[in-house]
């Protein structure tokens, strides 16, 4: 029996479009990279909805952690080669290693550690395309939620639990994907 990490990747290499978006941020050689959010959450749960193809996320994720180089102008550049190698594509580059600083927590260690502090579990899954074309899935706290089709707040998302309310409704999910069980 696959487990809930390959189940993820499997449905993530069966998009073509979604593959394409991962061999251009794997040109950039970033570390500690992977897209994650919408880029995962949508195409699980649209797949888990039997929507097909997948709707395109309204921006594309991208992660990467270098904590010798916290300046927004890389993000940009980074932005830029993207738009560069897939043109017209709603990127959007962030390096973990800074986003401690608006959220008023300590610094993070690394990609994963960062997307505990996002507002729901379902979000914090990432993908990132390996040099032998394999899929690992960073999932710092579990596919289980997005594959059992249930939103629930981080332990960071209770302390912002007007945010993460908001956020749900802001994005439609309750509408989207009607299989989708809240939780608090």
């Amino acid at each position: 029996m696959a487990s809930p990490h390959d189940i993820v990747a499997g449905i993530i290499a069966q998009d073509p479009v979604g593959m394409e978006q991962l061999r251009a941020v794997r040109r950039l050689g970033l570390p500690d990279w992977c897209i994650a959010a919408g880029f995962v959450r949508n195409r699980v749960w649209d797949h888990l909805h039997g929507i097909a193809p997948p709707r395109p996320p309204p921006d594309i994720d991208v992660l990467y952690f270098n904590a010798a180089d916290l300046s927004k102008q890389r993000e940009v550049e980074h932005e830029r080669r993207l738009e560069a190698l897939s043109p017209g594509l709603p990127w959007q580059v962030r390096n973990q290693a800074r986003m401690h600083l608006w959220k008023g927590v300590p610094p993070h260690h690394d990609t994963a550690h960062a997307m505990t502090f996002w507002l729901e579990t379902v979000t914090a899954v990432g993908v990132r395309l390996e040099a032998d074309d394999s899929l690992t899935v960073i999932a710092p706290l579990g596919p289980d939620d997005l594959l059992g089709l249930r939103c629930r707040p981080t332990d960071f998302g209770r302390t912002q639990r007007a945010a993460y309310e908001a956020r749900i409704a802001a994005k439609r999910w309750r509408e989207l994907w009607p299989k989708v069980t809240f939780l608090d």
